[in-house]
C-alpha cells in the first residue's frame, strides 16, 4: 500500500461492499487536508483483527467496542474515525483544529450515504484545557494517526492524551516518523506516562502494512 496524490482515495471497510471515499487536498497549506498513510494502517489492522475468530484472535479484548467512548485527536479529513465508527466504535467524536474543519465537513458529507448517521465533530487545541474538559473525558479510547511531526507540539499532544483517556483506556496510534526532533522527544515523554505496546508488522492488514508505519497500544502506567 502506498501513499497516493490522487485527489480521492477509497478505502474499503469491513464487508466488501462498505468503501469510504476520502478527499483531500494536498495543495492544502494545513498537513490536515491531506490522507496520510497511519490512518489506512490504523484502520485496516483493526479491520483484520474484528473480524477473526476469537479463539485466535489476540485482540478480541482489546477489540469490543460496546459501550466504549472514543475521541480522536488530529482527525484531518476524518479518516481513522470514520473507519472505527463503521467497525463499530460508533460513539465516537472527531477533533481537530479549526482550519481543517472545512475538509472533515467535506468528507463527513461523502460519506453520510454510508455512515448513515452524523459524526460528532468538533474544534479542538491540544493546549486548551477548557477545550478538552468540554469533550467530558475521560474515553476508554483515545485515536491519533500521523499526528507527531512538530517537535513544539509534542508536549501539548501527550498532555491531551494524558487527559483525555481513562485510567484504563487505550491509545490506539498510527505512527510514522516524520521529524527526528518530535520521534525522541515523543517517545520521551510517553515513556513517562505510558504502557507502550509495537504491534507486530504482521499483526497489520497484509494489504495496508506499508512500510515505514507502525501502531502502537499506549495504556497509562499504574499510579504507584
Amino acid at each position: 500500500m502506498k501513499f497516493t496524490d490522487s485527489p480521492v482515495i477509497e478505502l474499503p471497510v469491513g464487508d466488501g461492499d462498505t468503501v469510504l471515499s476520502l478527499h483531500q487536498n494536498n495543495g492544502s497549506m494545513h498537513v490536515g487536508t491531506s490522507v496520510w498513510p497511519c490512518s489506512l494502517v490504523l484502520v485496516k489492522f483493526v479491520d483484520r483483527w474484528i473480524h477473526t475468530p476469537p479463539e485466535t484472535n489476540p485482540y478480541i479484548t482489546l477489540l469490543n467496542f460496546q459501550s466504549k467512548r472514543a475521541i480522536e485527536l488530529g482527525c484531518g479529513c476524518g479518516v481513522a474515525g470514520m473507519g472505527l465508527y463503521l467497525l463499530g466504535l460508533t460513539d465516537i467524536i472527531l477533533t481537530d483544529i479549526a482550519p481543517v474543519m472545512p475538509a472533515l465537513k467535506k468528507n463527513l458529507k461523502v460519506n453520510k450515504s454510508i455512515l448513515k448517521k452524523n459524526l460528532k465533530y468538533s474544534i479542538l487545541y491540544w493546549n486548551n484545557s477548557v477545550q478538552i474538559n468540554s469533550m467530558n473525558p475521560p474515553f476508554d479510547f483515545v485515536i491519533a494517526a500521523d499526528v507527531v511531526y512538530i517537535e513544539e507540539s509534542v508536549p501539548e499532544f501527550v498532555s491531551a492524551m494524558v487527559a483525555l483517556l481513562a485510567e484504563d483506556g487505550v491509545v490506539l496510534l498510527g505512527y510514522q516518523i516524520r521529524s527526528p526532533e518530535a520521534h525522541k522527544l515523543f517517545w520521551e515523554m510517553c515513556g513517562e506516562v505510558f504502557e507502550i505496546e509495537k504491534i507486530p508488522h504482521d499483526h497489520l492488514h497484509h494489504e495496508y502494512a506499508y512500510e515505514e508505519a507502525d501502531v502502537y497500544l499506549l495504556r497509562k502506567k499504574k499510579k504507584q
